[in-house]
């Protein structure tokens, strides 16, 4: 197992964190606590969740294996994140210190320490001022309960807007984002792993298989069936199917499994700690089996050219859409928001920008926690629409 620098921090992780979405819902706790076990069998120390994750049960397993193996857990470096509503109050959603002082305790209570080593503002939240996010994170890290804090899902401007806040005021600086990025969603490139380098800020890149699709295991005439988050909703992702069909089986003479490649490709990427997750241990393995050798993988000129191309493909459209998919079909239908019970809803002109797209075939992409939806190559969708 490699291992990285947490940001510029003094704190040193493993390449591969293991995500914990699934657990308590996907996984029970028997499965989720094998896959634990598992990961720190291979060398692993970094564990990633969050309070909205299966609704706080995420958290809740994971304090009762670090109870159950004191050794483990002297080693972990345990990250969580707040924002998302954990209650039906007003209050119960968001980044404001309110919030965040509630979220905060209830975490180290379900997790069952004392400090949380990274806490992570989930998304963005634009009704609280980013001052008030800042300095509550500053006197949790000074009070002890917080090692460090990140964010996750944030775009470009917002994180040189903290960053710089965090600076001129004398804060505790963030030391990671949490984006999302795979081979064939590398919208990140653009700006934010640019901003994120300014800021002197380390990457999480969440769903590096994604969701799944880059595993193989999927196939465009067959709906995904079983325990896993596309077989209980196999819409969800879906549009990035056909993309993951140009994407191709082999390289060269590199005949690998696709999760291997992309394993590899998000190591040659952006830089940073990936977060793998699973249902019931299908993406933590024995060192001797596949994927087990991903860290240490490097791409030659010839592949990565070969991947861009192909990414490309997609990307413009040069493949046919997925079964099913909604996305393709009549008009996107946004669900409720979540922010303060506000419905999100797009434009007139969003609508058609959108409808227009899909009479040409353009791919259309949305990410899993919609806080935009955008026709690649073009924004028609505005900033700061929240699911």
């Amino acid at each position: 197992m490699d291992y990285r620098k947490l940001g510029p921090s003094g704190t040193v992780v493993t390449a591969y964190c293991l995500g914990t979405m699934t657990f308590g819902a996907e996984a029970d706790e028997a499965a989720s606590h094998k896959l634990l076990d598992d990961y720190f069998a291979w060398g692993g120390n970094f564990i990633d969740t969050a309070d909205v994750y299966s609704a706080g049960k995420s958290e809740e397993i994971i304090g009762r294996w670090l109870k159950a193996r004191p050794t483990e857990a002297r080693q972990a470096i345990v990250a969580t994140k707040g924002r998302f509503p954990m209650g039906n109050g007003p209050n119960d959603i968001g980044l404001s210190r309110r919030h965040l002082s509630q979220a905060l305790d209830d975490s180290l209570r379900r997790l069952g320490l004392e400090q949380i080593d990274l806490y992570q503002m989930h998304a963005w939240d634009a009704l609280t001022p980013i001052e008030e996010t800042l300095r509550f994170l500053d006197d949790a890290v000074s009070s002890g309960k917080i090692g460090y804090y990140g964010f996750s899902n944030y775009v470009g401007w917002h994180i040189a807007k903290a960053s710089e806040i965090a600076k001129a005021r004398g804060y505790t600086r963030p030391v990671t984002l949490q984006p999302q990025y795979n081979l064939l969603v590398r919208d990140i490139e653009l700006e934010i792993v640019a901003a994120c380098q300014d800021a002197g800020m380390g990457l999480l890149p969440w769903s590096p298989l994604g969701g799944g699709w880059l595993t193989g295991k999927y196939k465009r005439d067959e709906m995904p069936t079983g325990a896993t988050r596309l077989g209980e909703n196999p819409n969800r992702g879906g549009e990035i199917l056909c993309a993951a069909q140009c994407a191709g089986t082999n390289l060269g003479n590199h005949r690998r499994r696709r999760g291997d490649r992309q394993g590899a490709w998000r190591q040659h990427g952006a830089g940073g700690a990936r977060l793998d997750g699973g249902a019931a241990g299908d993406h933590i393995r024995h060192p001797r089996r596949p994927h087990a050798g991903t860290a240490r993988r490097q791409f030659g000129r010839d592949e990565t050219e070969a991947l861009r191309r192909r990414h490309g493909a997609a990307e413009r459209g040069e493949c046919a859409p997925a079964f099913g998919l909604s996305l393709w079909q009549g008009r996107y239908q946004p669900t409720p928001s979540q922010d303060r019970g506000r419905p999100l809803s797009l434009s007139a002109a969003t609508e058609r920008s959108l409808s227009a797209s899909r009479r040409r075939g353009q791919h259309i992409r949305a990410m899993n926690y919609r806080p935009a939806l955008w026709v690649a190559g073009r924004s028609p969708v505005p900033p700061n629409v929240f699911r």
